[in-house]
């Protein structure tokens, strides 16, 4: 039975991906909600059925009062029996079934489905931003979005059918009971009612708000904390422990004030919620017990009369509490709408075909790219390089190499100018594409939270174990691999490397970084220092590896070292974003021109550095 309620609706349904999801909430809501139409249609009309069935047994409840009047005991059994034998027959079966059939569609079809369709769907479109977007807002805070937006959106759906249709359906029938007694019974039940509507519309056109800010004041807190954790061994190193404290304190005092605020708001909501329901018993209770004494109304009206109001009083706690939540929640995800709603910005054209290399030529044209600065990154940068040819990129930090490499990856789309592989505009073709035909070491390594074997495979999840063991050798990294044990026991290429390869050293992340690069085998291959979290012994292995792995491949290399790059097909010297210096290491040298300086100046095989890029 569960499985069949689980399985109405398939979270992971395939979807148009919508580059600009609606910034409004409704119309952003109503995307997720579009393979429920049916499930919430069943749910409505159940949380109907079920209402209407809880306002006529309160009604049954007046008829057996009136029934059970004195003198009727004798014929009592003979003249009712079979319709209370009806009535236990249906409170045994029918109803809990109904009940059951209400409760699934809300736990089992909307609530897990729902909340695993805006997770889904959410970091799917989250995953598709650019580098650009992610390095503009905390990684904890966007995380955090992700995570609480979809228990929220579910949470709202559960209220729309588990309390609003539910509470509405009651009080429509309670009207329809009361009428039917005695019309004038009405009066103080929509005099309440009107009260009712005012004192919610009141808290909610606040609570929304209030939790928004709330919500982001939360969002707050995670991202500061996260970015402490990543950063744990900064922290320590410097000694800025009661530094963090401090940071994260003054997010956790905004947080509460935040929640102080509305939590103002659930206390004058509950103080006039009973006042009113105060008024709510003593006038329809006491109208009743007025009609009766006049003889205008029956035992049984009475006693229907005051179980509907008891029944009313105890339920609108509930209703306010489940309407002002439905609304704290739909605030928890306008907060998160500024993460999951926002477009994405570096597209693929409609159709854009795939990356064909055909050696890997590349042709920057006139390429500019500022950040919306104005300055820095590169200006109107022109270059050229052979199918094949080995290039050395340097420059002082700032120069522009680092954005030369993002645009060449396309993790910007340049400001003006374009940049040619084999004569296809990178930014005419589809992104995955281009990026599978280049390989890439950086000089921070980073790897997944996950085992070794899965940081590797990550090159090329077909290789096969073999292929991959392979690579970890042409790497260096095979021996200290088989050496690993994490805390869990796992060893090996099983042993998992920590958040970001926290685990291991930095030499052994890049060994790693490198085995995966190896086993891509990208016909274009770019190094950022590849090579200088490696002891020079391993390093003179690696460059050997690294030789081997140049050939036939279109060669970008950044180096600060400048002996790890002398012997490239060419250099290329960057300055203030634009190519000032060309050639071969002993042209250059014989030129006597930046690359000169930095040959006669460099300390160990170091560009001196002063500017931060």
């Amino acid at each position: 039975m569960f499985r069949f309620f689980e399985n109405l609706v398939d979270p992971y349904v395939p979807y148009a991906q919508d580059d600009t999801p609606p910034t409004r909430l409704w119309p952003f809501l109503k995307g997720y909600a579009r393979p429920f139409r049916r499930v919430f249609w069943a749910a409505g009309i159940m949380s109907v059925v079920v209402a209407l069935v809880e306002v006529w047994l309160i009604a049954y409840m007046g008829r057996l009062v009136d029934l059970i009047a004195p003198g009727s005991e004798v014929s009592f059994w003979a003249d009712y029996g079979w319709e209370f034998i009806a009535m236990g027959l249906f409170l045994l079966t029918l109803r809990p079934a109904l009940q059951v059939i209400d409760v699934a569609l809300l736990n089992q079809s909307i609530v897990p489905n729902f909340a695993a369709i805006v997770r889904w769907r959410a970091h799917r479109h989250v995953l598709r931003q650019s580098v650009g977007w992610f390095e503009n807002d905390f990684a904890g805070r966007m995380a955090n979005r992700i995570m609480q937006t979809p228990p929220a959106a579910s949470e709202v759906a559960f209220q729309v059918f588990d309390a609003v249709t539910f509470s509405l359906a009651y009080i429509i029938g309670a009207a329809v009971l009361l009428m039917g007694a005695d019309p004038r019974l009405l009066i103080p039940l929509v005099v309440w009612f009107v009260l009712y509507a005012m004192l919610m519309r009141w808290t909610v056109l606040r609570v929304g708000p209030a939790a928004k800010i709330s919500s982001d004041a939360r969002s707050e807190v995670t991202g500061r904390v996260v970015d402490s954790y990543t950063n744990i061994h900064s922290v320590k190193m410097f000694a800025h422990h009661d530094r963090e404290i401090e940071y994260a304190r003054d997010a956790i005092e905004g947080t509460r004030v935040a929640f102080q605020k509305e939590m103002r708001l659930y206390t004058i909501m509950d103080v006039s919620l009973v006042l009113l329901n105060g008024l709510l018993i003593v006038s329809v209770v006491g109208w009743s017990l007025w009609l009766w004494s006049d003889g205008l109304a029956t035992a049984g009206i009475v006693a229907a009369a005051a179980a509907m109001t008891l029944r009313l009083n105890a339920m609108t706690g509930w209703i306010m509490w489940a309407v002002t939540n439905l609304f704290q929640n739909l605030g928890v995800i306008s907060e998160g709408m500024e993460t999951i709603a926002q477009p994405i910005t570096l597209t693929d054209a409609d159709g854009a075909p795939d990356l064909k290399v055909n050696g890997g030529a590349l042709d920057i044209q006139s390429l500019s790219h500022h950040y919306g600065r104005g300055s820095g990154g590169i200006d109107r940068l022109s270059l050229s390089i052979k199918a094949g040819e080995k290039v050395g990129l340097v420059g002082q930090s700032g120069a522009g190499k680092s954005t030369l490499v993002k645009l060449l990856l396309r993790f910007y789309d340049a400001e003006s100018g374009r940049i040619l592989i084999d004569g296809q505009d990178i930014a005419t073709i589809r992104q995955d594409s281009l990026r599978q035909a280049i390989g890439m070491v950086q000089q921070e390594s980073s790897l997944l939270h996950r085992s070794v074997r899965d940081n590797i495979l990550y090159g090329d999840p077909s290789a096969t174990e073999d292929q991959m063991i392979a690579a970890a050798r042409k790497a260096e990294a095979h021996d200290f691999i088989l050496d690993l044990q994490d805390g869990e026991g796992r060893k090996g290429y099983d042993a998992q490397v920590g958040e970001r390869g926290v685990k291991l050293s930095g030499g052994q992340r890049q060994r790693i970084s490198l085995a995966r690069v190896i086993l891509k085998d990208a016909p274009i291959l770019l190094l950022d220092e590849a090579t200088s979290a490696l002891d020079s012994e391993v390093e003179a292995t690696i460059q050997a590896t690294l030789s081997s792995l140049m050939d036939d491949k279109t060669v970008i290399a950044i180096a600060h070292r400048l002996s790890t790059i002398a012997q490239m097909d060419r250099i290329i010297v960057i300055d203030d974003g634009r190519v000032i210096e060309d050639g071969s290491h002993a042209e250059l040298l014989a030129r006597g021109g930046q690359y000169a300086g930095f040959w006669t100046r460099q300390s160990g095989g170091f560009i001196g550095v002063e500017v931060a890029e």
